[in-house]
């Protein structure tokens, strides 16, 4: 069997930061429509909208989801040792979608003078959140095995209830519960960028800083709590955490796979199974990876749009397939 280097700490790190950086800086210069990019920074119309108001908008979505569901997937493959874990094994972005699903059903334009669909997607995942963790909870304890048969009904019983409601719907109501569920990124106001961006910025900082303890959670409840860490505990902190970067995202995105499942599993060939470099780097390369996916879905067939979680699914299942051949051939090394 032969042996590979993993690069340090800071150059994973680094290069991936750098990757990050390169992709924000680029995606927004590519599009459809041809912009004179010193028109744009002079406030020149069209230019200046086009720039502004619709392609960089729309990058920051993608980064700030990409970050939050790749980050979601290596904490949920943690959790639950299951190396098949993703954003929406535990049912959070069912109960979203389906939140969203009642909204575009009953015309729930807005809530509250708030935009309908988004608001009721989140509550939506918030009803999931408070279900799961009570269906978990045996009596002051808390096991991943649990948490995972909880979310794994709960996200049965969604589908199942979205299923029945797109039976039910319009013609209309169906062609935008179809689009929705395929999962999409439009350009939104800079006001719900920056609260999402500080939901994902401060829940991807916490987990970052118990990387050492999702390690030990990694090989088990019983030898995390040999070593001082409460497991129950961290599980349900791990699981709010995720649950709240795929609720929030997913109510702007709709559901959009694989980011959270290709992207940790490419990584862990690359680096290792040692989160303290495992999670930040995920979190950089995942923004950058559904960045470039929007890019290729909103220009591959322009001016149509693709959406973005048919081309996440395009790459990332044959990708996915790729990395499972490659690992088991390195086992014959």
């Amino acid at each position: 069997m032969t042996s590979r280097r993993v690069p340090g700490l800071a150059v994973s790190i680094g290069g991936s930061l750098a990757i990050l950086i390169l992709t924000s800086v680029i995606t927004p210069l590519i599009g459809s429509s041809h912009i004179d990019y010193g028109r744009a920074f002079a406030g020149a119309s069209p230019d200046h909208e086009i720039l502004f108001y619709a392609r960089i908008p729309r990058v920051i979505l993608a980064l700030l989801a990409g970050a939050g569901l790749s980050a979601t997937g290596v904490l949920f493959q943690a959790l639950l040792r299951d190396p098949l874990a993703e954003p929406y094994t535990l049912g959070i972005s069912s109960g979203a979608s389906f939140g969203a699903v009642l909204a575009l059903c009953f015309g729930f334009t807005t809530i509250a003078g708030l935009p309908g669909v988004p608001l009721a997607s989140t509550l939506g995942a918030g009803a999931v959140l408070l279900i799961v963790l009570g269906l978990a909870y045996e009596g002051r304890r808390i096991s991943s095995f649990t948490l995972l048969l909880a979310g794994v009904t709960i996200n049965s019983i969604s589908l199942a209830l979205i299923l029945f409601l797109h039976n039910l719907s319009t013609f209309q109501q169906s062609f935008a519960i179809t689009r929705w569920m395929m999962g999409g990124l439009d350009a939104i106001d800079y006001g719900s960028l920056v609260w999402l961006g500080a939901i994902v910025l401060l829940t991807c900082t916490l987990v970052c800083w118990r990387a050492r303890d999702w390690n030990l959670l990694a090989v088990g409840e019983d030898w995390a709590s040999t070593r001082g860490v409460a497991s129950s505990r961290l599980t349900v902190i791990g699981y709010i955490a995720g649950s709240i970067m795929t609720g929030f995202s997913t109510a702007l995105t709709g559901p959009i796979g694989f980011v959270g499942l290709i992207v940790p599993h490419a990584l862990r060939l690359w680096l290792g199974a040692d989160h303290r470099r495992l999670l930040p780097c995920s979190i950089l390369l995942g923004a950058a990876f559904l960045a470039i996916c929007d890019t290729v879905s909103r220009t591959i067939l322009a001016p149509t749009e693709i959406p973005v979680g048919v081309i996440t699914a395009l790459i990332g299942g044959p990708s996915f397939i790729g990395l499972l051949r490659s690992k088991r051939r390195s086992l014959w090394l």
